[in-house]
């Protein structure tokens, strides 16, 4: 039994599907894996270019990946079919990162259409050097 009641239940689904349609890279999944030395984001944007993805630090330490996918156009005569179920549109996500993070050294890199952030950790270098 749901604590939840029903049409709270139903509307909640309903809002959360609209905001997919209306974001559609919102719904996909980010991998943020911490190591000794950083931070680790990774993110699914097949098809994009560098240049349409965008990673940005805001207010410190809040990490923003930003970008737009195109919707591809195509002549389509009345005889012809048309189908388009790959999602278009701008995309934004944020993440807070601890204070551990040198804000100023993050890389970002796309290759095979996969996302790959990478934010150093304070401190790691000076930790390491001292154990020797």
């Amino acid at each position: 039994m749901s604590l939840i009641p029903s049409n709270l239940e139903e509307s909640l689904s309903d809002s959360i599907q609209e905001l997919s349609r209306e974001n559609p890279i919102m719904h996909d999944q980010i991998d943020w894996k911490e190591t000794p030395e950083a931070h680790v984001l990774k993110a699914d944007v097949p098809g994009l270019k560098k240049e349409e993805v965008k990673v940005e630090v805001e207010d410190g330490r809040v990490l923003q990946i930003t970008g737009e996918r195109s919707v591809e156009r195509d002549d389509v005569n009345d005889a012809g079919g048309h189908r388009v179920e790959r999602s278009s549109g701008k995309f934004m996500r944020s993440f807070t990162l601890p204070a551990n993070c040198k804000m100023d050294e993050v890389k970002a890199s796309i290759q095979d259409g996969v996302l790959t952030v990478t934010v150093p950790k304070q401190g790691q270098r000076l930790a390491s050097q001292n154990s020797n």
